[in-house]
């Protein structure tokens, strides 16, 4: 593999491996914003007890995140040197955006709850629970508009050469508002933030499962299951509509990524929407073998059975042509992988109205062997945005082929990714301790419990003095 394919795969693995972390703590930072609205409402020790068990799961995840996202960001300067100072311009603002406000916000308010919230007021305390919700869709937001940037440039002009020709070195922002909300930015980050809430409370719901199949910390397993189902069922429907409104705006202003998901080879009217198949090959001498609705991609897209959806030969130069393989997999195993996790959840909420969770048992089990399903489905997502967006790094303006470090050989990368592969085998490993540990010991009991312990010791003291 040459320096190029390396690079790309070592920002694939760190990346992907990075993007677990956030997708849970942004999640969770929103159950536990709720849970202390109900606790600062309510005032009910159940609300505090669930909350600090929330934040220690939360803090637990949220460090490994920022350690693997340091290596991360590294690679900008070490592998993409050429990358970064041609979008240096552009990706300074949102960047710094997100480590100054965000991540210090973060940070600062989660050790409030977590740490401090027996020396402030009530109100004190949910105002945190909320900034820290708020600091990681924050954050979300200033990555995301730096990557969208990549996928849909706007708010720009090139130097020196303003045709952005050949002779560009850099570009060079023009129009701040214009490049934040460029045309992929919101649906990415609406789309991006229901499926951390949907992770988020996959991950709750496996928990309380957990629980609930152990007979444990049954207060707090079934308020947990009763938020993580609703939040989880609302959003799945809310991460196909945000789906839907993305792969529009896909459609729009990256055509060939569009046709590659969809595995469309040729323009034509009365498309067929597939289900599921075989991709077609990437030269197209080979059409897609798929089972799908006719005329259905035509009829979702344009409201019209006969209207028409361009295809890959929109661009006759097939070097530009995206990978068409993985696009299309990925996108469909992507909403194959929605749809199990809405009928998982849409089961669960019928149990729940019938209250009768905790009478089907393999419902419970599957439930906590669902908890990856968000994060598979969010990883698979990544992946056909950023391989649908092949050849380009920044779409139309720099091919990736030229975005690396021109210091940089084979043998540096390759050395370095088995560095990162072992770094994070054991970043992972001590999040799987760690996280275990906390589930194992579980929420705080009720302090009724601790006084009837306290009542039972001494009363055993006081009869064995006897």
């Amino acid at each position: 593999m040459d320096v190029v394919q390396l690079s790309r795969l070592q920002f694939a693995l760190t990346i992907s491996f990075h993007f677990i972390f956030p997708s849970i703590t942004i999640g969770l930072a929103g159950l536990i914003a709720v849970t202390e609205t109900f606790r600062w409402y309510t005032k009910r020790e159940v609300y505090d007890r669930m909350s600090v068990f929330l934040t220690k799961l939360f803090a637990v995840t949220f460090v490994i995140g920022v350690v693997s996202g340091v290596v991360m960001e590294f690679q900008f300067g070490t592998n993409w040197s050429t990358f970064s100072a041609y979008v240096g311009d552009i990706f300074g603002a949102p960047l710094a955006a997100e480590g100054v406000f965000a991540f210090f916000l973060e940070s600062a308010f989660v050790g409030l709850v977590l740490f401090g919230r027996d020396r402030i007021s009530s109100t004190v305390r949910w105002i945190a629970g909320l900034l820290v919700a708020f600091a990681t869709l924050l954050s979300a937001f200033w990555i995301l508009v730096a990557n969208s940037f990549m996928q849909t440039p706007a708010g720009y002009t090139c130097s020196p050469d303003p045709a952005c020709g050949p002779s560009t070195t850099k570009l060079v922002l023009t129009d701040f508002w214009a490049a934040v909300f460029n045309p992929s930015t919101l649906p990415r980050f609406f789309h991006t933030v229901a499926a951390c809430y949907v992770a988020g409370a996959f991950f709750l719901v496996g928990v309380a499962a957990w629980y609930l199949l152990r007979q444990r910390h049954l207060d707090i397993a079934r308020l947990s299951m009763t938020m993580g189902i609703i939040v989880a069922f609302l959003g799945s429907g809310a991460m196909f509509a945000s789906g839907d409104l993305q792969t529009r705006e896909v459609a729009t202003y990256q055509p060939l990524k569009f046709a590659a998901m969809e595995g469309v080879c040729t323009t034509g009217s009365s498309v067929e929407l597939a289900i599921f198949g075989l991709p077609p090959s990437q030269d197209c001498t080979t059409g897609a073998l798929t089972v799908g609705v006719p005329a259905g991609l035509s009829l979702m897209m344009n409201l019209n059975p006969n209207s028409t959806i361009k295809g890959l030969d929109q661009q006759p130069d097939q070097s530009l042509w995206p990978p068409v393989a993985a696009p299309f997999i990925g996108f469909h195993t992507m909403v194959g992988l929605g749809a199990l996790m809405m009928l998982i959840m849409t089961l669960g909420g019928f149990f729940l109205l019938k209250r009768s969770v905790e009478k089907h048992r393999w419902w419970l089990k599957l439930a906590v062997l669902a908890v990856p399903l968000p994060l598979l489905a969010i990883e698979i997502g990544w992946m056909v945005a950023e391989v649908g967006r092949q050849p380009w790094i920044v779409q139309g303006l720099m091919k990736t082929t030229a975005g690396v470090s021109p210091g940089v050989s084979s043998t540096d990368v390759a050395i370095s990714i088995i560095g990162i592969v072992l770094l994070y085998a054991l970043l992972f490993g001590l999040w799987l301790y760690s996280l275990g540990k906390e589930i194992r010991r579980g929420p705080e009991p009720a302090p009724s419990l601790i006084d009837a312990a306290a009542s039972s010791a001494a009363a055993a003291k006081s009869a064995g003095g006897n």
